[in-house]
Protein backbone atom coordinates (compact mmCIF):
# COMPACT_ATOMS: atom_id res chain seq x y z
CA UNK A 1 0.00 0.00 0.00
CA UNK A 2 1.66 3.62 -1.17
CA UNK A 3 2.05 6.30 1.52
CA UNK A 4 -0.90 7.86 -0.25
CA UNK A 5 -3.25 5.37 -0.03
CA UNK A 6 -2.05 4.92 3.87
CA UNK A 7 -2.81 8.53 4.06
CA UNK A 8 -6.91 7.53 3.12
CA UNK A 9 -7.18 4.78 5.03
CA UNK A 10 -6.12 6.52 8.53
CA UNK A 11 -8.36 10.00 7.37
CA UNK A 12 -11.14 7.19 6.51
CA UNK A 13 -10.97 5.02 10.13
CA UNK A 14 -10.55 8.56 11.73
CA UNK A 15 -13.58 9.92 10.73
CA UNK A 16 -15.47 6.56 10.93
CA UNK A 17 -14.37 6.69 14.14
CA UNK A 18 -15.23 10.55 15.28
CA UNK A 19 -18.90 9.54 13.91
CA UNK A 20 -19.78 6.37 15.55
CA UNK A 21 -18.74 7.89 19.16
CA UNK A 22 -20.56 11.37 18.47
CA UNK A 23 -23.66 9.32 17.75
CA UNK A 24 -23.07 6.55 20.06
CA UNK A 25 -22.88 9.45 23.08
CA UNK A 26 -25.88 11.61 21.18
CA UNK A 27 -27.99 8.11 21.53
CA UNK A 28 -27.26 8.09 24.81
CA UNK A 29 -28.26 11.97 26.08
CA UNK A 30 -31.13 12.03 24.14
CA UNK A 31 -34.43 11.56 25.64
CA UNK A 32 -36.35 10.39 22.74
CA UNK A 33 -36.91 6.76 22.34
CA UNK A 34 -37.29 7.58 19.09
CA UNK A 35 -34.55 9.76 17.90
CA UNK A 36 -32.22 7.37 20.26
CA UNK A 37 -32.91 4.08 17.89
CA UNK A 38 -32.24 6.04 14.75
CA UNK A 39 -28.80 7.84 16.47
CA UNK A 40 -27.74 3.64 17.83
CA UNK A 41 -28.55 2.69 14.27
CA UNK A 42 -26.33 5.30 13.02
CA UNK A 43 -23.43 4.66 15.33
CA UNK A 44 -23.90 0.95 14.59
CA UNK A 45 -22.70 1.40 10.59
CA UNK A 46 -20.12 3.65 11.50
CA UNK A 47 -18.66 1.40 13.78
CA UNK A 48 -18.92 -1.25 11.19
CA UNK A 49 -17.06 0.75 8.67
CA UNK A 50 -14.48 1.74 11.47
CA UNK A 51 -13.71 -2.10 12.01
CA UNK A 52 -13.48 -2.17 7.75
CA UNK A 53 -10.97 0.30 7.62
CA UNK A 54 -9.03 -0.93 11.02
CA UNK A 55 -7.94 -4.32 9.34
CA UNK A 56 -5.93 -2.34 6.96
CA UNK A 57 -3.73 -0.48 9.40
CA UNK A 58 -0.95 -1.93 11.58
CA UNK A 59 -1.35 0.48 14.18
CA UNK A 60 -4.87 2.35 14.84
CA UNK A 61 -4.05 5.99 15.17
CA UNK A 62 -5.80 7.61 18.54
CA UNK A 63 -9.18 9.43 18.08
CA UNK A 64 -9.10 13.06 19.19
CA UNK A 65 -11.35 13.90 22.41
CA UNK A 66 -11.59 17.17 21.74
CA UNK A 67 -13.54 16.44 18.46
CA UNK A 68 -15.54 14.77 19.95
CA UNK A 69 -16.65 16.74 22.87
CA UNK A 70 -17.01 19.64 20.36
CA UNK A 71 -19.48 17.99 18.15
CA UNK A 72 -21.21 16.89 21.40
CA UNK A 73 -21.32 20.37 22.46
CA UNK A 74 -22.82 21.29 19.30
CA UNK A 75 -25.42 19.29 19.49
CA UNK A 76 -26.46 20.24 23.04
CA UNK A 77 -26.55 24.02 21.87
CA UNK A 78 -27.79 24.44 18.22
CA UNK A 79 -29.98 20.56 18.09
CA UNK A 80 -29.26 16.71 16.46
CA UNK A 81 -30.10 17.88 12.87
CA UNK A 82 -27.58 20.49 12.74
CA UNK A 83 -24.96 18.56 14.18
CA UNK A 84 -26.08 15.38 11.97
CA UNK A 85 -25.75 17.95 8.75
CA UNK A 86 -22.69 19.46 9.50
CA UNK A 87 -20.95 16.04 9.95
CA UNK A 88 -22.17 15.36 6.36
CA UNK A 89 -21.29 18.58 5.06
CA UNK A 90 -17.59 16.75 3.67
CA UNK A 91 -19.36 14.33 2.20
CA UNK A 92 -18.35 15.55 -1.44
CA UNK A 93 -14.72 15.63 -0.54
CA UNK A 94 -15.23 11.98 0.59
CA UNK A 95 -16.69 10.83 -2.01
CA UNK A 96 -14.32 11.86 -4.56
CA UNK A 97 -11.48 10.45 -2.03
CA UNK A 98 -13.61 7.08 -1.68
CA UNK A 99 -13.50 7.34 -5.71
CA UNK A 100 -9.82 7.82 -5.75
CA UNK A 101 -9.00 4.42 -4.01
CA UNK A 102 -12.21 2.21 -4.84
CA UNK A 103 -9.75 0.17 -7.22
CA UNK A 104 -7.47 -0.94 -4.94
CA UNK A 105 -9.58 -0.54 -1.89
CA UNK A 106 -13.66 -2.11 -3.43
CA UNK A 107 -14.93 -1.70 0.67
CA UNK A 108 -14.87 1.53 0.09
CA UNK A 109 -17.62 1.43 -2.57
CA UNK A 110 -19.90 -0.26 -0.52
CA UNK A 111 -18.85 2.15 2.61
CA UNK A 112 -19.70 5.20 0.64
CA UNK A 113 -22.91 3.47 -0.68
CA UNK A 114 -23.98 2.71 2.84
CA UNK A 115 -23.27 6.38 4.36
CA UNK A 116 -24.88 7.80 1.47
CA UNK A 117 -27.94 5.88 1.71
CA UNK A 118 -28.59 4.98 5.28
CA UNK A 119 -27.05 8.53 7.13
CA UNK A 120 -29.40 10.32 4.63
CA UNK A 121 -32.69 8.67 5.20
CA UNK A 122 -31.89 8.25 9.10
CA UNK A 123 -31.38 11.78 9.53
CA UNK A 124 -34.36 13.13 8.16
CA UNK A 125 -36.15 10.84 10.40
CA UNK A 126 -34.97 13.01 13.25
CA UNK A 127 -37.83 14.31 15.20
CA UNK A 128 -36.86 17.68 17.10
CA UNK A 129 -39.35 20.02 18.34
CA UNK A 130 -37.53 23.41 18.17
CA UNK A 131 -36.61 23.21 14.64
CA UNK A 132 -40.54 23.27 13.62
CA UNK A 133 -40.18 26.49 14.52
CA UNK A 134 -37.27 27.75 13.02
CA UNK A 135 -39.12 29.63 10.52
CA UNK A 136 -40.58 31.54 13.36
CA UNK A 137 -36.77 32.30 14.69
CA UNK A 138 -35.92 33.40 11.18
CA UNK A 139 -39.03 35.72 10.98
CA UNK A 140 -38.15 37.31 14.35
CA UNK A 141 -34.21 37.96 13.58
CA UNK A 142 -35.10 39.06 9.79
CA UNK A 143 -37.90 41.52 11.14
CA UNK A 144 -35.57 42.43 14.12
CA UNK A 145 -32.65 43.76 11.82
CA UNK A 146 -34.34 45.29 8.82
CA UNK A 147 -36.42 47.11 11.23
CA UNK A 148 -34.45 48.31 14.23
CA UNK A 149 -31.28 48.51 12.54
CA UNK A 150 -33.01 51.17 9.95
CA UNK A 151 -34.80 52.72 13.14
CA UNK A 152 -31.26 53.33 14.64
CA UNK A 153 -29.25 54.56 11.90
CA UNK A 154 -32.50 57.03 11.80
CA UNK A 155 -32.60 57.84 15.50
CA UNK A 156 -28.73 58.43 15.16
CA UNK A 157 -28.55 61.10 12.60
CA UNK A 158 -32.01 62.73 13.85
CA UNK A 159 -31.41 62.57 18.11
CA UNK A 160 -27.37 62.61 17.83
CA UNK A 161 -27.22 61.68 21.34
CA UNK A 162 -26.60 58.28 22.63
CA UNK A 163 -28.97 58.27 25.45
CA UNK A 164 -31.49 59.27 23.79
CA UNK A 165 -30.82 56.90 20.77
CA UNK A 166 -31.01 54.02 23.17
CA UNK A 167 -34.15 54.61 24.65
CA UNK A 168 -36.04 55.02 21.83
CA UNK A 169 -34.56 51.85 20.52
CA UNK A 170 -35.23 50.81 23.69
CA UNK A 171 -39.17 51.54 23.41
CA UNK A 172 -39.09 50.39 19.53
CA UNK A 173 -37.70 47.00 20.46
CA UNK A 174 -39.74 45.97 23.06
CA UNK A 175 -42.84 46.85 21.18
CA UNK A 176 -41.88 45.46 18.09
CA UNK A 177 -40.99 42.21 20.18
CA UNK A 178 -44.44 42.25 21.82
CA UNK A 179 -46.29 42.77 18.61
CA UNK A 180 -44.30 40.64 16.48
CA UNK A 181 -45.05 37.64 19.38
CA UNK A 182 -48.88 38.63 19.54
CA UNK A 183 -48.73 38.49 15.40
CA UNK A 184 -47.12 35.09 15.48
CA UNK A 185 -49.07 33.74 17.86
CA UNK A 186 -52.20 34.55 16.08
CA UNK A 187 -51.20 33.37 12.82
CA UNK A 188 -50.28 30.27 14.18
CA UNK A 189 -53.34 29.90 16.14
CA UNK A 190 -55.39 30.19 12.76
CA UNK A 191 -53.31 27.57 11.14
CA UNK A 192 -55.14 23.73 11.71
CA UNK A 193 -51.75 22.26 11.36
CA UNK A 194 -50.25 24.11 14.20
CA UNK A 195 -50.36 22.20 17.88
CA UNK A 196 -48.38 25.22 19.78
CA UNK A 197 -48.94 28.29 18.36
CA UNK A 198 -47.67 29.96 21.92
CA UNK A 199 -44.01 28.41 21.40
CA UNK A 200 -43.81 30.01 17.93
CA UNK A 201 -44.59 32.72 19.72
CA UNK A 202 -42.01 32.41 22.40
CA UNK A 203 -39.28 31.52 19.84
CA UNK A 204 -40.33 34.82 17.28
CA UNK A 205 -40.10 36.78 20.25
CA UNK A 206 -36.78 35.55 22.01
CA UNK A 207 -35.38 35.78 19.01
CA UNK A 208 -36.08 38.98 18.12
CA UNK A 209 -35.62 40.44 21.63
CA UNK A 210 -31.82 38.52 21.64
CA UNK A 211 -31.42 40.73 18.87
CA UNK A 212 -32.55 43.97 19.81
CA UNK A 213 -30.43 43.66 23.17
CA UNK A 214 -27.25 43.16 20.83
CA UNK A 215 -27.91 46.23 18.07
CA UNK A 216 -28.52 48.41 21.52
CA UNK A 217 -25.24 47.68 23.30
CA UNK A 218 -23.54 49.95 21.28
CA UNK A 219 -25.03 52.59 21.93
CA UNK A 220 -24.94 52.04 25.80
CA UNK A 221 -21.07 51.05 25.35
CA UNK A 222 -19.73 54.10 23.95
CA UNK A 223 -20.70 58.18 23.46
CA UNK A 224 -20.04 58.84 19.86
CA UNK A 225 -23.28 58.11 18.06
CA UNK A 226 -21.55 57.34 14.55
CA UNK A 227 -19.44 54.81 16.17
CA UNK A 228 -22.09 53.07 18.41
CA UNK A 229 -23.96 53.02 14.76
CA UNK A 230 -21.03 51.70 12.95
CA UNK A 231 -20.33 49.07 15.73
CA UNK A 232 -24.47 48.18 15.46
CA UNK A 233 -23.97 47.51 11.53
CA UNK A 234 -20.97 44.76 12.36
CA UNK A 235 -23.26 43.29 15.11
CA UNK A 236 -25.64 43.07 12.23
CA UNK A 237 -23.63 41.79 9.86
CA UNK A 238 -21.98 39.32 12.42
CA UNK A 239 -25.69 38.03 13.71
CA UNK A 240 -27.24 37.71 10.15
CA UNK A 241 -23.34 36.09 9.70
CA UNK A 242 -24.33 32.96 12.18
CA UNK A 243 -27.85 32.47 11.89
CA UNK A 244 -27.42 31.83 7.70
CA UNK A 245 -24.87 29.42 8.47
CA UNK A 246 -26.90 27.68 10.56
CA UNK A 247 -30.01 27.63 8.79
CA UNK A 248 -28.40 26.97 5.44
CA UNK A 249 -26.54 23.71 7.49
CA UNK A 250 -29.98 22.73 8.87
CA UNK A 251 -31.66 23.31 5.30
CA UNK A 252 -29.26 22.23 3.18
CA UNK A 253 -29.57 25.47 1.37
CA UNK A 254 -26.75 28.19 -0.11
CA UNK A 255 -25.27 29.86 2.11
CA UNK A 256 -23.86 32.91 0.38
CA UNK A 257 -27.10 33.25 -1.37
CA UNK A 258 -28.77 33.63 1.96
CA UNK A 259 -26.20 35.46 3.78
CA UNK A 260 -25.91 38.82 0.74
CA UNK A 261 -29.75 38.69 0.22
CA UNK A 262 -30.29 39.00 4.02
CA UNK A 263 -27.25 41.41 4.49
CA UNK A 264 -28.30 43.53 1.30
CA UNK A 265 -31.54 43.88 2.90
CA UNK A 266 -31.14 45.13 6.09
CA UNK A 267 -28.00 47.21 5.62
CA UNK A 268 -30.20 49.30 2.51
CA UNK A 269 -33.37 49.50 4.93
CA UNK A 270 -30.70 51.14 7.43
CA UNK A 271 -28.98 53.83 4.77
CA UNK A 272 -32.13 54.50 3.50
CA UNK A 273 -33.25 55.35 7.25
CA UNK A 274 -29.66 56.97 7.52
CA UNK A 275 -30.67 59.73 4.83
CA UNK A 276 -34.46 59.89 6.14
CA UNK A 277 -33.00 61.06 9.86
CA UNK A 278 -30.47 63.14 7.84
CA UNK A 279 -33.27 65.17 5.89
CA UNK A 280 -35.20 65.00 8.85
CA UNK A 281 -33.19 67.00 11.20
CA UNK A 282 -31.91 69.36 8.03
CA UNK A 283 -35.52 70.39 6.85
CA UNK A 284 -36.79 70.59 10.60
CA UNK A 285 -33.82 72.60 11.46
CA UNK A 286 -33.47 70.10 14.97
CA UNK A 287 -30.08 70.54 16.86
CA UNK A 288 -29.93 68.11 19.85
Amino acid sequence: MTPEMKRYVHNFYLDEALDAEVYAILAKKTKSEHNRKILEAIAHDERKHKAQWASYLDNLPKLNAFRVWFFTLLAKIFGLTFVLNLMESGEAKAIEEYKAISEQFPIARKILEDESRHEEELAAMIEEDGLSYISSMVLGLNDALVELTGALAGFTLALNDNKMIGLAGFITGVAATLSMAASEYLSKKTDSGEKHPLKAAVYTGLAYLFTVALLLAPYIIFSAPLVSLAFCLLIAALIILGFTYFVSVVRKSSFLHGFREMLTISFSVALISFLIGWGARAWLQIDI
